[in-house]
């Protein structure tokens, strides 16, 4: 759905509910001492930016992107002395210092603890996440454009143009969102040149029993359909209108019943194919003004899903439902553009930084989405009415209150 303003049907505001200190508070201490164990990136001596400090400093660089670096370290330790009672003020380490720390730290921890806490956060009271018993999720893919660094272009590479090659490197990711609260609870990233698909690869066991997940077209295969199957989860994905799909069974609802197969099964019988239900139908754009949008999309689509019984899935709600796979295209939006900023850089300039840079914009992305979902549940509206770009701005303004944490903790 589009962005509404941050308004509530009470005179309630995101902001009572969001602060920089939250934020901290959704990635507690003892799961980064966690995450850093189990990377084995435990700070071997008490340094000037220890390990679990600099994991919250990330974070915080994806919040401020437009900022200098030294400037989000030096509001990050003041709010250590505002939250302690520090008389001195606390040290601010210069360019070269921050760069190593990062370094130091690798970005295998930032991986490990969005691992471990980013999950799919809607409950039964959650407005618009659910389509009857299932928990509705989409996985896409997108693209980051990565400061133009030797190391980063021969690690990453970059797309084709009609010159030649574009001006930056760019790395591809592929996520699952939850569609109802826009939280990204399993990526993955990998070079530009690594198609989504083989990306996908490693976001699919996040999916679970109770799930309906979303794909386009790009997505489908008989291999990634059976073993995104075997998850558990039920499917529903967009496939290319000339697949051959004969129709075996007519159903009431308009939808039928027929087989795919391995396309290197030259023996096909019905005993060797998967059951499918396949739902056909034609889009009304004048009626949609996301769809008008895109006059040059094709009118008609195809909706094959594992869910065979037309009762507790009508085609009519199923067609209905496709349009919400568009939902990630929206927390990909939030992702990019308003926390990394409009046509702005990631920061770093090698390729290990990247990678730990990307998993601290997915932390901070998280957890503003959980937040959001708090403030929407307590006000009993749908979290899609909030403005992700108002909470975004209430955070920045509470960042001298980012503690949660203290530098004489030992990791």
């Amino acid at each position: 759905m589009s962005r509404t303003a941050a308004t509530f049907e009470s005179d309630t505001r995101i902001s009572d509910y969001i602060t920089l200190g939250a934020i901290a508070q959704k990635f507690p201490a003892k799961s980064v001492e966690a995450a850093l164990r189990a990377t084995g990136n435990e700070s071997q001596r008490q340094r000037d930016l220890p390990a679990h400090v600099v994991v919250y400093y990330v974070i915080a660089l994806a919040l401020f992107h437009q900022v200098s670096s030294r400037e989000v370290l030096r509001c990050l330790l003041e709010g250590l002395r505002w939250l302690h009672g520090f008389d001195a003020d606390p040290k601010v380490t210069g360019k070269s210092g921050i760069s190593q720390a990062r370094s130091r730290l690798g970005w295998e921890p930032l991986r490990q603890l969005y691992r471990d806490l980013a999950q799919p956060i809607a409950t039964p009271q959650t407005k618009g996440a659910w389509f009857h018993k299932w928990r509705v999720v989409s996985i896409d893919g997108s693209t980051l454009d990565l400061p133009d660094d030797p190391a980063n272009d021969a690690e990453f590479g970059r797309p084709s143009a009609s010159r030649g090659e574009s001006g930056f490197p760019q790395l591809r990711f592929v996520s699952l969102v939850e569609s109802g609260t826009h939280v990204l609870f399993a990526s993955n990233l990998g070079p530009f040149r690594t198609s989504e698909r083989v990306l996908a690869e490693e976001v699919l066991p996040a999916l679970q029993r109770g799930m309906l997940c979303l794909a386009d077209r790009g997505f489908f295969g008989f291999d990634f359909w059976a073993k995104a199957h075997a998850t558990g989860a039920d499917l529903a994905w967009r496939v290319n209108s000339k697949l051959n799909l004969p129709r075996e069974e007519e159903l009431e609802d308009g939808s039928y019943l027929t087989h795919i197969f391995d396309i290197k099964d030259r023996w096909r019988t019905r005993s060797k194919g998967v059951p499918v239900r396949v739902v056909e139908y034609t889009l009304d754009r004048s009626r949609d003004p996301r769809l008008a949008e895109h006059p040059e999309g094709e009118p008609s689509y195809r909706i094959v899903t594992t869910i065979l019984e037309p009762k507790a899935a009508p085609a009519k709600e199923l067609a209905a439902l496709y349009t919400e796979r568009w939902e990630i295209e929206a927390a990909f939006d939030e992702l990019k553009t308003h926390l990394r900023g409009r046509q702005m850089l990631l920061r770093s300039k090698t390729p290990d930084l990247v990678r730990q840079e990307f998993y601290g914009l997915l932390l901070a992305h998280y957890a503003i989405r959980g937040l959001m979902h708090e403030a929407a549940v307590g006000a009993e509206v749908d979290p899609d009415r909030l403005s992700f770009v108002h909470a975004v701005r209430v955070v920045k303004r509470t960042l001298p209150r980012f503690a949660a944490l203290s530098p004489q903790t030992n990791a």
